[in-house]
Order: structure tokens, then C-alpha cells, then sequence
């Protein structure tokens, strides 16, 4: 038994901590995890993915949030925080807290990180899974041009598609908008 307890945050103290600056956090039932200040690679790669979406979602009733958008999780409550999500038609938030949450997406992005991979492949495509509205979500390696992409068929079944290198294209049917994994890595440069 280690010598020093990890700490319980309660959902008040979590709440307090999300409005007093401008990093963002999420709660895990107890436990409170800072999101921001990722590597060079994952702001780029989730940039890449957010302007290349808003430039196809001109004109439509679509709309890609940022990462400063959270996304309502019933099953893993309060919110997340994805890198990129998209919203159409009646875009709709729910205010948690004083929060803006967003509680209809039919797309989220999450950009892998050796510290969220597991949490991203697991309780939040879950969590994620468990949103009525959201038809597909990908997970975008940032070591290498791959990309996981799981779509809910109409049976509500996932399945899971592997897409990489660089000459390849993510189709995101749901949204009718293709990204190309050239942009989605553009300015990367892989080891």
C-alpha cells in the first residue's frame, strides 16, 4: 500500500478547478486529468483535422468544434473533451455546471497519446458509444499515418475499419466529407 493516498476529488471541487483558468480537465470518477498541453504532433494533426472539416462543412448544417468544446458522456459523467467533434442539424448544448457541453455529436476525434491511448480505447470509446446521436468515431495514431476508424451500423453494432499510410483517404459517411491522411499529417514528420 503506497504511503501516500491518492486524493478523491469531488464533482464540486472538479467543477471549481474547470473555472478558474484555461486549461482544460476532465473528472474520472474521483480523479481529475489535465488535457491540455499535448506534443507539437497531436495540436497539429488535431488542427489538421478541424480546419480540413470546416472548410467541407461550409454551407452546410454541420459544424466541427475544436477541442475547447466538451461533449456530454452519460455513462461516464460529467463531459469529455475530444480534439475535434462535429454536430449537425439542431446543434444542441446543455449547460453543466456554467459549462457549454455539446450533447448531439455524430463525430468525435480523439488524437492517441502514450498517456490516453488507454482511456481513449477504452472508457471513452464506450462512454462515446453510449451517445444516441454519434454515428462514428476515429482515433488518429500521431506516431505513424493510422488511423482506427469505428462506425455504428443500423443494427447500433460498431465495427472498426484500420486505415493507414499516407496515400489513403478516411471516409466519414455520416457527414458526407472524406479527409485525405496527407492533410490529416500535414507538417509531421515520422521517424
Amino acid at each position: 500500500m503506497s504511503a501516500n493516498p491518492k486524493h478523491y476529488y469531488t464533482i464540486e471541487e472538479y467543477f471549481a478547478l474547470e473555472k478558474v483558468g484555461d486549461a482544460r480537465y476532465e473528472y474520472w470518477d474521483g480523479d481529475i486529468v489535465c488535457m491540455s498541453g499535448g506534443s507539437k504532433e497531436h495540436g497539429r494533426i488535431g488542427g489538421n483535422i478541424y480546419f480540413r472539416l470546416r472548410l467541407q462543412l461550409i454551407g452546410r448544417t454541420c459544424e466541427a468544434f475544436s477541442s475547447a468544446f466538451s461533449i456530454k458522456t452519460p455513462t461516464l459523467p460529467p463531459y469529455r473533451y475530444p480534439d475535434v467533434s462535429v454536430a449537425c442539424g439542431d446543434i444542441t448544448f446543455e449547460k453543466i455546471s456554467g459549462i457549454d457541453t455539446l450533447t448531439n455529436p455524430i463525430v468525435i476525434f480523439e488524437v492517441l497519446s502514450p498517456h490516453t491511448e488507454t482511456a481513449d480505447r477504452g472508457q471513452k470509446l464506450q462512454a462515446y458509444r453510449a451517445i444516441e446521436t454519434l454515428q462514428e468515431y476515429v482515433l488518429v495514431s500521431q506516431t505513424r499515418p493510422h488511423i482506427a476508424h469505428y462506425v455504428k451500423q443500423e443494427n447500433t453494432e460498431w465495427h472498426s475499419f484500420d486505415i493507414s499510410g499516407l496515400a489513403t483517404t478516411l471516409t466519414l459517411n455520416s457527414i458526407d466529407c472524406t479527409l485525405s491522411l496527407q492533410d490529416i499529417y500535414y507538417g509531421i514528420v515520422f521517424n
